[in-house]
């Protein structure tokens, strides 16, 4: 059984834009992990995490399709992030023990783009 989360590093907080929504989608994914633990694949938290923002009425958006350009013309593929909550953040999820950096790439892009 996994140890149960119930707080966050408070120096980290203190850099964070939007803080009161972070801390709620936070919240969130802790509520979602300390039920259901590790081990599962995406998916899975996916749908918990959506019932999770629900049952705390946190406004999200899973997998919204976003639109790509590249020199001022619409791509054809578009991106789909995990989540955008309060129409402004993105929630990635990672089903893993650590990131990497090609995680944190793939947000950095998701954000320029």
């Amino acid at each position: 059984m996994s140890p149960r989360i119930t707080r966050i590093n408070a120096k980290i907080m203190t850099e964070i834009i939007y803080k009161t929504e972070s801390y709620a989608i936070i919240a969130a994914c802790l509520e979602v992990y300390n039920e259901k633990g590790c081990g599962f694949l995406e998916p899975v938290y996916q749908e918990c995490l959506g019932i999770e923002f629900e049952c705390q009425r946190i406004p999200a958006i899973p997998k919204p399709s976003l639109t790509l350009s590249y020199r001022t013309r619409i791509l054809t593929k578009n991106y789909e992030p995990d989540n955008v909550c309060f129409g402004k953040i993105i929630v990635e999820l990672k089903p893993v023990s650590a990131l990497t950096d090609e995680h944190r790439a793939q947000l950095l892009n998701y954000l320029h783009a």
